[in-house]
């Protein structure tokens, strides 16, 4: 409804993986914290430690591409570690993206669900 993309991104840790995932976790959100256009970045996971989910809110399209493709994120090797430590078991995307964003959130099997009511307060 105002140009935001957002998406939820439900990942299963690998087994013995977890601190692994904890540290890289850590490193994400310290390097996604810097980028203006990185709205929200949040981490929860399930009492077992075995379901994660990432909520990712970006002010738009262009700030999707720049979280992915942002130097930190490269010279880390982040996707890289990442998918190392979890699997990703399901990407729901909401809003708009443009294509260059839907094709970041395609490599993730993204389901896109448009706009439809209510309101954000940010």
């Amino acid at each position: 409804m105002n140009g935001q993309v957002s998406w939820v991104n439900e990942l299963a840790v690998k087994d013995g993986k977890l601190e692994t995932f904890k540290e890289l976790m850590e490193e994400m959100v310290s390097g996604a914290r810097n980028q203006p256009g990185t709205l929200s970045y949040e981490w929860y996971i399930s009492p077992d430690g075995g379901t994660v989910h990432v909520v990712e809110t970006y002010a738009d399209s262009a700030a999707v591409v720049a979280h992915h493709v942002s130097e930190g994120f490269a010279l880390k090797n982040w996707a890289g570690r990442f998918m190392d430590c979890a699997d990703v078991t399901r990407v729901n995307a909401y809003g708009d993206p443009d294509a260059s964003a839907r094709e970041i959130l395609d490599r993730l099997g993204a389901t896109y669900h448009s706009a439809w009511g209510g309101f954000s307060r940010f």
